[in-house]
């Protein structure tokens, strides 16, 4: 892990300053961070006035030409994106923006993390700027953590199986998952329920992976076909597909391993207890069958077959034969 650096500012405490640094790991997290800065930087200031640049497509002395304050009183706000991609110009231009930044003006640059503009990063933490990080969110708890977090903000209330639905179906994109919340929060009035989030997907045009993951999972070999030819037929990439049948594999793994003494499986409670259940159809000699069946489809559809679409389809009768193993 990398050791912190000392202007980061966690990032319920950022404020605006003469320069803000924003490293958006989670790119949906860092622009939040992002937008809330430059409302708290326009509340403080109404005179402020908003001017993004993209840092990639930069073009030399405008930093300068958008710091200085106009004739009719607005003050420069300026909101840079995609630092991590910068070119020279921007980096330079920056560099010499920090050593003299222009009095009552906002830079906030939102960086999605990498090496590219090090030399800049390090000059705002000399400068003492602050920096507050917005890690990836790989834990499902972390995800469930962001939509009690969006629904409360909101003063709405979710059952708790609405947001496992939310996790299992949409979570393998945090910006899908938080977008999916803010349309249930505009189209549910009162409590949002499991219910709602089913009506929800059910109206999807595409099968969703976690959705053809649970159906092959759960034996359901037809009816999973059925859904991934039609997830097919709507342009859902073969990867995620396979990808979310390997997820569902190990947390069946996982839950085996905790059954034998193992406590420690990363998962949420609800999903341990919905693998223990889903565990009682299956051996172990199946389970190991069904993830090396899913380990050679993975292979196929990034580059090994000529044919991923059949590859996954491969993979969903092999699990289904796997699930049947012990019967």
């Amino acid at each position: 892990m990398a050791r912190a650096r000392k202007n980061e500012v966690p990032a319920s405490r950022i404020k605006p300053a003469p320069v803000v640094l924003i490293v958006g790991k989670e790119a949906v997290l860092g622009e939040r961070m992002a937008r809330r800065v430059l409302d708290q930087a326009v509340s403080d200031n109404p005179q402020r006035v908003v001017v993004k640049v993209d840092a990639r497509s930069y073009q030399a002395g405008s930093l300068a030409m958008h710091s200085t304050p106009s004739l009719f009183g607005d003050v420069p706000l300026i909101y840079a994106t995609h630092c991590e991609a910068m070119n020279d110009a921007f980096l330079a231009d920056m560099l010499a923006y920090c050593e003299h930044p222009q009095p009552d003006v906002v830079v906030v640059l939102l960086h999605g993390g990498g090496v590219r503009g090090k030399k800049l990063l390090d000059t705002i933490a000399k400068h003492g700027y602050p920096q507050t990080t917005l890690e990836r969110v790989t834990k499902d708890s972390d995800k469930a953590a962001l939509i009690r977090g969006d629904v409360r903000a909101a003063k709405r209330k979710i059952t708790d199986g609405a947001v496992e639905h939310l996790v299992d179906a949409f979570g393998q994109d945090v910006r899908e998952l938080l977008s999916t919340v803010a349309q249930l929060l505009a189209d549910v009035d009162g409590m949002i329920t499991e219910d709602d989030v089913r009506v929800f997907s059910a109206g999807r045009s595409e099968a969703t992976p976690f959705d053809v993951a649970e159906l092959a999972v759960n034996g359901k070999t037809g009816e999973a076909l059925v859904a991934v030819r039609h997830a097919f037929a709507n342009r859902v990439d073969p990867v995620p597909l396979v990808s979310a049948m390997a997820v569902k594999l190990r947390q069946l793994a996982l839950a085996q391993g905790a059954t034998r003494g193992r406590s420690d499986t990363g998962m949420a409670p609800w999903q341990l207890d919905r693998a223990r259940r889903q565990l009682r159809f299956w051996s172990g000699e199946g389970l190991a069958q069904a993830i090396c069946a899913v380990a050679t489809a993975d292979e196929q559809v990034k580059g090994a077959s000529r044919d991923p679409q059949y590859a996954v389809e491969h993979a969903i009768v092999a699990i289904g034969e796997a699930r049947n193993k012990r019967f």
